[in-house]
């Protein structure tokens, strides 16, 4: 068992502390990695490789605990459930970089679980969880071409900061996650307030620099634990099933590749078709034959090395002749179809966007500000007002397979989306909806996220959602083979699947609002990062120009089927004669007028009705209940009942007041009845409010004008 180590790090001026030995002493290994009072314990553990695995199991799961922010958590058991939203997306964050850098022959499961064991509202948890993967791996002596850190990049003003607060993200312009390797950049997250590609690659420079700092402090602590980097060999292999299934599909392989007028499904036939003739000829072969032994043995042998060989075709392909498999040139954008208006007025907007043989389909919904989302994790937003789903169904590949919940691919691709787009939503005072927007991936060929940003500006638009601008985006792939880098643009199936990166970037005309990188490589330079931010924008100009044909602007008018909003504010102290005992009051009015009324602890007052009529009725009600009344004010009421010595009026919603039989005339009145019937409409004036809180009213003394500005003000 490791002693326990202590040590601390200055991150532009905050300290980073590193507990080793502490906490966990039986997973592999484990770090309590601190910043300030948030505390992440990390943990890695690795156990015996399962029969049959041909692929690297590792499972990441990042964990809260709502008593790290001094919370009981919601809902009937009052006890963590599913993982929130926000903890998905964490769990991503965590895996995309420390996923490239386990040897790729690595078969034994693995598991990293980050738990935030206390939060302190400065200091965002995410990327501390970033680093202390790492160190939790190589406390763990697991193989991994490590060390690797991730830190938060922000934009205050003019000037980046590191690792910015809660409140320093929400009043900047960038918020950046940068993960990198010795080898270089590893993985980017990002959302941004349409900056420039320029600022968005010094961010990069800027975070990564900080990255190796980090990444040192971990050598520097390996070498006090005296633990040395592990240096398994990987597991020998047999050449001889590589060679045959080489010198048998080699020149086949290369034909399809270079059949450009192939779409993706006759490609995958024609190569399917290859393999199954390879796999034929090895069933030919006698059963003592290496070849035939070394097929047998691992299921899955053939398939693999058969993809393997495909990969190096299609790699060697655009590296040495700059051609993809589709004919296109390396910065080349597919073909687009666009379309909005898709589905009936039923939805609040929809619309069609196809590039290639990719297309999504994306649906409005516009709500009233009670359905916004309720968040109940350890972020310190409680609610959030748009929404991006994504759904890419089996379909959409031409798979069959069980329809289940949204998985981690789902929630993050949905997350990029609603990043791409959350900095050209208006503001909420000019457009108080709550927004839904659903992206259906219908065919997947590639890029389907990127496809969700653009069919989802084009819905937006089509709801006459008024955006800032329209915002488009492209996905860029990379081959590297030795020093050899090509960078491509609008990436498909095939050049992700065996590429080494899926760099999606989003934006409008005037600069960029969400970045994610991944990658399948150890690091790239800052130089390639650059190369293929700046190569992605013109794609993205070419895309928008193409969105902007079938759709230049918002709609002006709201589908006849989407609520209409009516907003007001009411003084603060009088929410609770609105609301009323258990909510009578409000209800009341909800059954009167068939209107939804939303207040919130400001006084703001949405009131939601698809029928505008009934939205204002229940204005009116709810602006006559906090009218504040002044002596002299004119207003048309009507008769409600009549006593001897006087008559009631309503004269606004819920609002009564007595006139004296000595204030009906200015003459003597024999009898109330004489002057006045109930249900009969009257002129009144606010004569006084007494010190307990009664209206008196009058008819004397009301010129012609404010009489007929009272009848004006109560027909609007």
């Amino acid at each position: 068992m490791l002693g326990e180590i202590d040590k601390s790090v200055s991150v532009d001026g905050r300290d980073i502390r590193l507990k080793i030995g502490l906490l966990a002493p039986q997973a592999g290994g484990s770090v309590l990695i601190q910043s300030e009072d948030t505390a992440v314990l990390v943990t890695a553990t690795r156990a015996e490789a399962r029969e049959g695995i041909d692929f690297l199991p590792l499972i990441v799961d990042y964990e809260e605990r709502l008593y790290a922010a001094g919370r009981i958590p919601g809902g009937f058991l009052r006890r963590e459930g599913r993982p929130p939203e926000r903890a998905t997306l964490v769990s991503r964050l965590i895996d995309r970089p420390l996923r490239p850098l386990f040897p790729g022959w690595l078969r034994d499961d693995i598991q990293i679980v980050a738990t935030t064991l206390s939060l302190d509202e400065r200091v965002p948890p995410d990327v501390l969880a970033v680093t202390g993967a790492s160190l939790a791996t190589l406390v763990a002596r697991i193989p991994f071409y490590g060390p690797m850190a991730g830190v938060r990049v922000g934009l205050i003003g003019d000037d980046f900061v590191i690792n910015p607060t809660y409140q320093e993200i929400e009043q900047g312009d960038l918020d950046l996650v940068i993960a990198g390797s010795p080898d270089g950049v590893i993985m980017v997250e990002a959302g941004a307030n349409q900056l420039p590609e320029q600022d968005i690659i010094e961010a990069i420079d800027f975070g990564y620099e900080v990255v190796r700092d980090l990444i040192q402090a971990q050598r520097d602590l390996m070498v006090e634990l005296g633990i040395e980097p592990i240096q398994e060999s990987p597991p020998e292999v047999d050449s001889t099933l590589e060679t045959f299934i080489s010198g048998r599909a080699t020149d086949s392989v290369k034909q399809i590749l270079t059949r450009f007028e192939l779409a993706k499904p006759e490609r995958d036939a024609a190569l399917d078709e290859v393999k199954e003739m390879v796999k034929a000829a090895i069933a030919e072969l006698p059963e003592d034959d290496p070849v035939r032994v070394a097929a047998t043995a691992e299921p899955k042998a053939v398939g693999n090395t058969y993809k393997d060989i495909t990969k190096k075709l299609m790699r060697r392909q655009i590296v040495e002749e700059g051609v993809r498999v589709d004919g296109r040139k390396l910065d080349e954008v597919r073909p687009i179809a666009c379309r909005t208006g898709l589905l009936p007025s039923r939805v609040h907007g929809s619309a069609l966007f196809q590039r290639g043989l990719t297309q999504v389909m994306s649906v409005v919904t516009l709500g009233t500000p009670g359905e916004a989302q309720e968040l109940d994790d350890l972020h310190p937003d409680e609610e959030k007002r748009y929404m991006h789903h994504y759904n890419m169904p089996p379909y959409s590949v031409g798979e069959t397979k069980p329809m289940r919940s949204p998985g981690r691919r789902e929630i993050g691709h949905g997350a990029l989306a609603e990043r791409a787009l959350f900095p050209v939503l208006p503001p909420k005072e000019q457009f108080p909806y709550v927004i839904r927007v659903v992206s259906e991936v219908l065919s997947s060929n590639g890029s389907t996220s990127m496809g969700s940003v653009c069919g989802s500006t084009l819905a937006l638009m089509d709801a006459g959602v008024p955006i800032i601008k329209p915002v488009s985006g492209a996905a860029m792939g990379l081959i590297k083979e030795g020093e050899e880098v090509r960078i491509l643009t609008d990436i498909q199936g095939i050049e992700d699947f065996l590429g080494d990166m899926d760099f999606k970037v989003a934006g409008t005309d005037k600069g960029i609002t969400a970045l994610q990188m991944d990658m399948k490589i150890t690091g790239l330079t800052m130089d390639v990062i650059a190369d293929a931010i700046n190569q992605a924008r013109p794609a993205r100009m070419h895309i928008l120009e193409r969105m902007l044909a079938a759709i230049d602007k918002p709609r002006t008018e709201l589908s006849p089927f989407a609520p209409r909003l009516l907003t007001i504010r009411i003084d603060p102290e009088l929410i609770g004669l609105v609301i009323g005992p258990g909510g009578k009051t409000i209800k009341g009015i909800t059954e009167q007028t068939g209107a939804k009324v939303d207040i919130e602890d400001d006084g703001t007052v949405t009131i939601s009705a698809v029928d505008r009529d009934k939205a204002k009725m229940a204005r009116g009600i709810i602006e006559g209940m906090t009218r504040k009344l002044s002596a002299g004010d004119v207003y048309v009421g009507r008769v409600t009942r009549i006593i001897p010595i006087g008559a009631f009026v309503e004269f606004l919603p819920s609002k009564e007041g007595m006139i004296h039989i000595s204030q009906l005339a200015d003459y003597r009145v024999g009898k109330v009845e004489d002057e006045v019937a109930v249900g009969d409409e009257v002129i009144v004036k606010v004569r006084e409010i007494d010190s307990r809180g009664r209206i008196n009213l009058t008819r004397l003394g009301i010129h012609p004008d404010e009489a007929a500005a009272a009848r004006e003000a109560a027909t609007q």
